[in-house]
């Protein structure tokens, strides 16, 4: 790669009012924190778990402690890279700089894609959760509203919005830390259900702790990995932490393990409270069994929880393709209007355009009889980009180290761990979920979609640099 190849850097050093292009570092290390918890914590746990449960029974607790582990190393390679580095372009920026211009060009519209799909699935599902009360009002017209609300929120100074999203993920925590507690209280006491215990029998009486065999854990991955897809916003934060060299490693280090304990906490305590073979997944799979269990009043604050973690997971979404189409338009990898930012820091053309997209969720819910189809049709899409994002930030790591060499390597104060097997062993289990991914009805879509998906954007790069090698001509003939 030619150094005419590679974006001059941004930056690092901590407290500069406008240290991306405009964007500020507000952020503080507890809004880190609980953007990556608000990004992970959402459908995938609250709405999309009922599916995985369905295909791999009481096996997908393990599936979580799997899954949870290949989430660990992505994102520390991410992180590697992030305290080198701070950035908003984050992924797009380091492959840009380590491995190419087109690998740069296609992580970063790849992850707004991720995420736009991700956006659109936490859409889908908010409407079911508002017809729990009122089955008057139609999916889209909520989705609709909360579309206009979040967007509304993003278009705020950055450190408001740290504000909003800190809090949503507070509600979030606090309640899975209140279920879990007041579920294990019914397992050992019986509390709320008549005084009788329940036990823990329910993970293996109903076909066993492998009700499917293996292979129904394994179908059931490719749900379980959706559902830790966000984490990686710690790597985007970076750009506006006001000291991500020592904010970025805890964020990592601390909310990985976080998030593992309370899904598999969580989802314990939902396979032990009720047979999982009984569960419809017509809801919330947390709402229906304290529904079931006859505790109306848990299952309607669980109901507002399971809303409020949605238009959460959405506001982190739309924080991240924001501030990725901004970092994609400073590259010049994308149209420069995408660049602006207003005068409160806020990248508003990025929220905007992501925004107009993410509404294609809307028209779905109109058009589709059932919200669970159109939810699974946006999170086969989510899955098919989020392939391609994990397995660019692990191999761009290694290119990164290759570049900077073993002297520099010694030096960097947040080093993957394990390098490079972890590296071989990530892109491998990715390799294996594709093929679980075409065993699945579900998800073939993303089989389908992720080729002309890397088509189309080779496609665009390429229309990209011949405009700008005509320019570049035009300019020198000039001259």
């Amino acid at each position: 790669m030619s150094s005419s190849d590679v974006p001059p850097a941004p930056p690092v050093a901590g407290g500069e009012d406008t240290p991306d292009g405009g964007l500020r570092r507000s952020l503080k290390n507890r809004h880190i924190q609980l953007i990556a918890l608000g990004g992970a914590i959402g459908t995938g746990l609250f709405y999309g778990s009922a599916s995985s449960i369905r295909m791999g029974g009481p096996s997908i607790l393990l599936a979580y402690v799997v899954g949870g582990a290949i989430i660990f190393f992505v994102m520390r390679a991410l992180g590697e890279m992030s305290v080198d580095t701070p950035t908003s372009g984050a992924f797009s920026h380091y492959a840009f700089r380590d491995w190419g211009s087109f690998a740069g060009f296609f992580s970063g519209w790849n992850y707004w894609f991720n995420y736009i799909a991700v956006s659109m699935a936490e859409l889908t599902v908010v409407g079911t959760y508002v017809r729990y009360w009122n089955d008057d009002i139609p999916e889209w017209v909520s989705a609709a509203v909360f579309l206009v609300l979040v967007t509304a929120v993003n278009l705020l100074e950055v450190r408001l919005y740290g504000e909003f999203e800190f809090w949503f993920a507070i509600v979030k925590v606090a309640a899975i830390v209140a279920m879990i507690v007041l579920g294990l209280l019914i397992v050992t006491t019986g509390i709320g259900n008549g005084g009788v215990p329940t036990g823990i029998s329910n993970l293996w009486t109903h076909g066993g702790f492998l009700p499917n065999g293996l292979g129904g854990m394994l179908l059931g991955l490719a749900v379980v990995m959706f559902s830790f897809g966000g984490v990686e916003l710690i790597g985007i934060t970076a750009g506006e932490a006001d000291d991500p060299r020592r904010t970025i490693p805890r964020a990592i280090n601390q909310v990985v393990v976080r998030i593992l304990i309370f899904y598999v906490g969580a989802l314990f305590v939902v396979l032990a409270l009720y047979p999982w073979s009984e569960l419809d997944g017509k809801a919330s799979p947390f709402v229906e069994i304290f529904d079931r269990l006859g505790i109306p009043s848990a299952a309607g604050i669980l109901n507002a929880v399971v809303l409020t973690a949605a238009i959460s997971a959405y506001n982190s979404g739309l924080y991240s393709n924001g501030r990725m189409l901004h970092g994609l338009a400073r590259q010049g990898n994308a149209p420069r209007y995408l660049a602006r930012v207003g005068r409160n820091g806020a990248p508003v053309a990025g929220v905007l355009t992501s925004s107009a997209v993410t509404a294609l969720a809307i028209v779905l819910l109109y058009l589709l009889p059932e919200p669970e189809q159109a939810f699974l049709y946006v999170l086969s899409l989510a899955m098919a980009a989020a392939v391609f994002n994990w397995s660019m930030i692990v191999i761009t790591q290694m290119k990164f180290r290759r570049r900077v060499g073993p002297a520099a390597v010694s030096r960097l104060t947040f080093r993957m761990p394990w390098f490079p097997w972890a590296n071989y062993l990530v892109l491998a289990f990715l390799a294996m979920l594709v093929v679980i991914m075409g065993f699945s009805p579900d998800f073939r879509l993303a089989l389908i979609v992720g080729p002309v998906w890397l088509g189309g954007l080779y496609v665009a790069y390429r229309v990209k640099v011949a405009r700008e090698s005509r320019e570049h001509r035009g300019t020198g003939a000039a001259a």
